[in-house]
């Protein structure tokens, strides 16, 4: 397998899925606690860091602006295709939040600025049948949500973040922010979001990590 500069990243790729598949059976980082957002900041099992750690699956793909396409289907009254022109038209907002990676690290305070989801569902229209979502990266990566946890206000489709635009290696130039959950479920390079009837596992879901991925429930694994 080869990225867009065509670098061969399928050693890379099939190394870190090993690696993490074996996280999964074995629980790793799992504390048992359970906590709430509003009790404490930090979910159990995690660290605060102040850098921005970069993970993927080894393909960090190059999505000029002018080929990008945001495709929404599925159950919507409208489907919608947005090239850069016209995702950048709709309303821009701003959105301040923390993070969690199920890999362990939190970092504090993130400055996004974007599309809010609520203007995407506005815009497609989900049908009352939606109950869930799934996403696709440029890098080929899939992970799902409920409709519910993908609807909250702070969910927004990020192209900047802390006041310069999103870089390749943190997802741009789109990336799904879904900061209640695990970072898995923000989808980098985002492509496609799809309306479902039946849930539709993703990527990282089938490979043994929890279907919902609540931090401070410590859903790391299913």
């Amino acid at each position: 397998m080869q990225d867009e500069d065509g670098k061969d990243g399928g050693g890379i790729r099939q190394k870190l899925v090993e690696t993490k598949q074996a996280w999964a059976r074995a629980g790793r980082l799992l504390t048992g606690q359970h906590a709430r957002p509003e009790e404490q900041r930090l979910p159990p099992g995690q660290r605060r860091v102040h850098d921005f750690p970069v993970l993927d699956l080894g393909i960090q793909p190059n999505v000029p602006e002018g080929s990008f396409r945001l495709v929404l289907d599925g159950l919507v009254e409208n489907p919608v295709t947005l090239d850069w022109a016209g995702l950048t038209a709709l309303p821009q907002e701003d959105r301040v939040n923390d993070i969690h990676c199920v890999t362990q690290w939190s970092r504090y305070s993130n400055s996004w600025n974007g599309v809010a989801v609520t203007t995407l569902l506005d815009l497609a229209r989900p049908q009352p049948e939606a109950r869930f979502v799934s996403f696709e990266g440029y890098d080929g990566y899939t992970t799902n949500l409920t409709l519910e946890d993908f609807a909250r206000p702070e969910n927004l489709l990020a192209h900047s973040w802390d006041g310069e635009r999103l870089t390749r290696q943190h997802g741009g130039p789109l990336r799904v922010v879904v900061p209640h959950l695990y970072f898995w479920k923000s989808t980098k390079w985002v492509k496609r979001i799809t309306f479902l009837a039946e849930n539709r596992p993703g990527f990282w879901e089938v490979r043994g990590y929890h279907d919902r991925g609540d931090p401070w429930m410590e859903e790391r694994y299913g």
